[in-house]
């Protein structure tokens, strides 16, 4: 257990000196590293608890590196103080939560989005920040249409969610159509975004063939913001996970 815990610290100081982030960052400070041996997670389609093993709170949550995941939560009052809207367009005109990005992401965001429409690929935004509470509400839906299991394929546990960390974005084509949906893989859009995505700080998180490792489908919409390391991430061909030497969530 010691051995494991050094590991993981090793990792995370890892990330901090990959990004830069420090102490001195305007956003809360980092929690310690949190073992939680088991977490017993409320199934409201069938009234009993489902239990969750092996979860760590993760260390450094402001880090654009930082890894959340099924293994590794974000503390439930984790909220990123550097908040704004990217003047990009979204799928919805209303200045919301979902519209929400931290200042870096969304200042390169815009820089993305730009250099598509040069390219004649028109994109829009269609979900980025999202809190606790909101991930809370949206999964329980989930659950309630398509029941436990199935749900955590695509949607995230409350505080295991990158959205709640500002970084993360679900992007579509100007016209909406095929948003958040396996369709989606098919568009220009989409094919725009795997190959240079990269280019502006951004990865797409959950690639194909990589289900064991991220613990989700393929999404191709789905992006995280992880600055520099963006691009030797997308030309090995691997997960942010495996970049960093993080156990898959499989196992």
């Amino acid at each position: 257990m010691i051995k494991k815990n050094i590991s993981v610290l090793l990792v995370f100081f890892l990330i901090i000196s990959l990004t830069g982030c420090n102490k001195n960052s305007n956003e809360s400070s980092s929690p310690k590293t949190s073992k939680i041996n088991q977490m017993n997670i409320s199934n409201p389609s069938d009234k009993r608890k489902t239990r969750i093993s092996a979860v760590t709170l993760t260390p450094y949550p402001t880090s654009v590196a930082s890894v959340v995941n099924k293994k590794y939560y974000l503390p439930i009052t984790y909220v990123p103080k550097n908040l704004v809207y990217p003047k990009v367009p979204f799928l919805f005109k209303e200045k919301i939560e979902k519209r929400k990005m931290r200042q870096e992401a969304a200042r390169d965001l815009e820089k993305m989005f730009a250099a598509a429409k040069k390219d004649r690929i028109y994109l829009s935004g269609v979900s980025a920040y999202r809190s606790y509470a909101t991930q809370k509400v949206l999964f329980n839906n989930y659950v309630k249409r398509d029941g436990f299991k199935k749900a955590l394929t695509y949607s995230a546990i409350p505080g295991a969610s990158e959205h709640q960390t500002g970084l993360a974005i679900d992007v579509s084509g100007a016209d909406g159509i095929c948003a958040v949906s396996s369709c989606f893989g098919s568009k220009k859009e989409a094919a725009w975004l795997s190959k240079n995505s990269a280019n502006f700080g951004f990865i797409v998180r959950y690639p194909k063939g990589k289900e064991s490792i991220t613990g989700y489908k393929y999404e191709p919409w789905h992006l995280r913001y992880v600055g520099h390391i963006s691009k030797p991430i997308k030309n090995r061909g691997i997960t942010l996970e495996e970049y960093l030497g993080i156990q898959s969530v499989s196992k």
